[in-house]
């Protein structure tokens, strides 16, 4: 009797056991529940504590409330320029109501991927191979609008759709690398001559202005060049009126400037201005008067009577020591190069 009895025993604490861990559940954060009595839907257990009627309620695997991202295979579209592509997408999804997702449909991950996968088709298919490349915004949005809307229903909110890549073919891909490379060297083209032309633009400008500046800089050099010789003029005429030479100290003076008129190895010829028979008069008549107690003797030596020759009337040529004298001219004689 004490053996059935002890036995008896562990099979009700056993029992007991049992229907403790039966009744109370514990649903973790972001989680949900669907309990079931007697095969019917009874309620939705939101996260924490739950004490459940065992052998009746029945709890179903947790759903996970939290957003979901999956991501689809490559899938095959045709174009409008009938071209075919392969593009993956990425879609981001949100589980709203447990029940819906529960009842109103079997599986939504695989319900989600070929909902994509058609509408993918049926939005790319209206557009040709550029604008697919370039659209994505607008393929993301029109996705994502018809995805919420579909999977509304099923307790499922869609919140954004993504295109991970869009491949063409091959062929494709080499003619648009060759399109772009001659696009990209008629842009370079185009900024190259544009630059020379800016240049050449600007080089021009640059040397219009040096040349302004040049010339202005020249013409005030000019004015203030004459200006300065205008000024040294005026201060030896003033010098020389002021200082009122007499005959002499012009006709010493002009004697001095002959022998810079030769000057210069390429000087055959040189001219004797008919004044200098004036400034040799001059000269004379200084040194003859200049001698006491002698002959009067001029520059060209005493006559036979012991006078000097009068100097050369005006008009008569004459050079420095060892020139010959040539017949008076109505002008300027040229002679031979003197010696110096």
């Amino acid at each position: 009797m004490d053996i059935a009895v002890a036995i008896v025993l562990l099979v009700l604490v056993a029992f007991v056991i049992i229907v403790l861990v039966r009744s109370v559940r514990i649903v973790p954060q972001a989680r949900a529940g669907v309990v079931e009595r007697l095969g019917k839907y009874q309620r939705t257990l939101n996260p924490g504590l739950t004490i459940l009627i065992p052998f009746v309620d029945r709890l179903l695997p947790l759903l996970d409330l939290r957003e979901q991202v999956v991501s689809f295979p490559p899938q095959p579209v045709i174009t409008e320029d009938n071209l075919v592509v392969s593009i993956d997408t990425v879609v981001y999804f949100q589980v709203t109501d447990a029940r819906a997702a529960t009842y109103e449909i079997a599986n939504y991950i695989q319900a989600v991927e070929q909902l994509t996968t058609t509408t993918l088709r049926n939005v790319v298919g209206g557009l040709n191979l550029e604008e697919a490349l370039t659209s994505r915004d607008q393929i993301n949005g029109q996705l994502r609008g018809v995805l919420d809307e579909a999977t509304g229903r099923w307790g499922i909110r869609v919140s954004r759709v993504e295109l991970k890549a869009i491949d063409p073919p091959h062929s494709i891909q080499d003619s648009m690398e060759k399109q772009m490379r001659a696009e990209r060297d008629r842009r370079a083209a185009i900024l190259t001559a544009e630059g020379t032309k800016q240049s050449a633009i600007l080089t021009a400008e640059g040397q219009r202005q040096s040349s302004i500046l040049k010339a202005e800089g020249d013409a005030k050099a000019a004015i203030l060049r004459a200006d300065g010789e205008a000024q040294a003029i005026q201060k030896v005429f003033d010098a020389i009126h002021k200082g009122n030479p007499d005959q002499k100290l012009l006709a010493y003076q002009y004697l001095q400037v002959l022998p810079k008129i030769a000057e210069g190895s390429a000087n055959k010829l040189w001219i004797i201005p008919s004044e200098v028979g004036e400034a040799l008069k001059g000269i004379g008549n200084a040194l003859g008067g200049a001698v006491s107690g002698q002959a009067s003797v001029g520059l060209f030596g005493p006559d036979a009577d012991g006078r000097a020759p009068a100097a050369p009337a005006s008009g008569t040529a004459a050079g420095a020591v060892g020139t010959e004298a040539v017949a008076p001219s109505a002008g300027p004689t040229p002679h031979a190069r003197p010696p110096i």
